[in-house]
């Protein structure tokens, strides 16, 4: 799920709206571009849905714009050679259906499937369990507080605070809180070349 730090959902329907229609595209012609069904742009402009990060990915490729075009308001949009400031409570995240895990976008999007960074936090007893990635993809994982056990394929190791944990994410891997408090990490996702 996307969300701000405020759980609100970012205004990415009025954005996707406004930006379609300065296009002169209808729905049905960028459904088409994208890949996206109509009824899933419709919702998305209405507010109905909230896009994964891949469904933005896809409507953004198929505008010709950068993903942050959907997340920051027009008054807030970076100018050139100025330093922009992402708010707390503008910064998307993906909170896991348990609610014991949620993941914080740090690194611009346009740089996803490329080099990324999140803020990573779990909850005692709450987990990331990911799936294999690319093959050659690594994560760097630095734990700020707490106490985790990462698994990449057959091999573990416990990480405590200060600790930065490198390994390889082309197979299953999982990152658990085995302490009594919210474990709070930073992780960089190293795409392969």
């Amino acid at each position: 799920m996307l969300k701000t730090n405020n759980n609100e959902q970012p205004a990415i329907g009025e954005a996707l709206q406004s930006i379609r229609q300065s296009q002169k595209l209808s729905l049905d012609e960028l459904s088409k571009r994208a890949g996206v069904s109509k009824s899933m742009l419709s919702q998305i402009e209405r507010n109905v849905t909230n896009p994964t990060v891949a469904v933005l990915w896809r409507l953004a490729s198929a505008l010709g714009i950068s993903i942050t075009d959907f997340l920051v308001s027009g008054k807030d949009k970076p100018k050139a050679n100025n330093i922009s400031i992402i708010r707390a409570s503008e910064t998307p995240s993906f909170i896991n259906t348990e609610g014991k895990t949620e993941l914080r976008i740090l690194g611009p999007v346009e740089l996803a499937g490329k080099f990324e960074w999140y803020e990573l936090r779990i909850e005692a007893g709450g987990a990331l369990v990911s799936n294999a990635h690319e093959i050659g993809t690594k994560e760097h994982l630095t734990l700020i507080s707490g106490s985790v056990l990462v698994k990449s394929g057959e091999i573990q190791k416990k990480l405590v605070a200060g600790e930065t944990a490198r390994y390889n994410v082309d197979v299953e891997h999982e990152i658990s809180n085995i302490g009594k408090s919210m474990a709070i990490m930073l992780l960089v996702v190293e795409q392969a070349k």
